[in-house]
């Protein structure tokens, strides 16, 4: 159904395994919700583009991201626009903009709730009526389970079990809750959500991880259990899907 995971290759540079893994199941979950031809699409944080090289195939991508340096090492097989800024570039585009816009692993940086609010109100300006919101999170109790039981570090786990705060790899991340975009949002609605890399870290031989028919087998049962309990629930990331009414 996938035939591209079968030409992975994960000794590129900047795809490590997990990457690669992340990458196309999110790829995946996203072309079986919405047709990925011919839209307008915004990438919201999209670092180096790595998102919007891929739906730039067969489609018009504006990408938008804070970090200059990302802007420089982007992927650039495909044509799309990069915008060096932040969310206050998302005032430049008209009401109705875009059929789909992509926020994956952005939110949880910002500083303030009321930054997700601005942020989160612009989406629901920008997008059509019927547009597709798509959005991953980190999933707060997959988090959890990960420190206390695989990374070995249970002070991390106590202490974002209390919090809702972790460090990664861009600064502070604060968890929210899916049902926080609906708030934050105008006309938004959830429709779908999904797990991502619910397997992959239970896994602690990292040799067989760069093994392609490994990787492909994982693909298969990540795609198989997304929408399934209790996987999501301890999965590290959520995918969420929601529509402008």
């Amino acid at each position: 159904m996938y035939p591209w995971v079968k030409a992975l290759n994960p000794y590129t540079s900047r795809n490590h395994p997990h990457t690669i893994l992340s990458y196309k199941i999110k790829w995946a979950q996203l072309a079986d919700f919405v047709d990925l031809h011919n839209l307008k699409i915004l990438d919201f944080g999209s670092g180096a583009g790595i998102t919007a090289n891929y739906l730039a195939k067969n489609n018009e991508v504006i990408a938008i991201e804070p970090r200059e340096e990302c802007i420089k090492e982007r992927e650039q097989e495909n044509n799309y626009m990069h915008i060096h800024g932040n969310f206050e570039k998302l005032k430049e585009f008209n009401n109705g903009s875009f059929d789909l816009i992509v926020c994956h692993n952005v939110l949880e940086y910002a500083e303030e709730n009321d930054e997700r609010v601005i942020i989160l109100n612009e989406f629901s300006r920008l997008l059509k009526r019927g547009g597709i919101l798509s959005v991953e999170k980190n999933n707060g109790a997959g988090r959890i389970f990960s420190f206390a039981v695989f990374q070995y570090d249970i002070d991390k786990a106590i202490d974002l079990l209390e919090g809702n705060i972790m460090q990664g790899p861009f600064g502070r991340v604060v968890l929210y809750d899916s049902e926080d975009l609906v708030k934050w949002g105008n006309n938004l609605k959830i429709e779908k959500i999904l797990s991502n890399r619910t397997f992959y870290g239970l896994q602690q031989n990292d040799e067989i991880k760069h093994e392609p028919d490994w990787i492909n087998k994982m693909f298969e049962i990540e795609m198989k259990t997304a929408d399934m309990e209790p996987y999501k629930s301890i999965a590290l990331f959520h995918h969420v899907f929601l529509r402008k009414l």
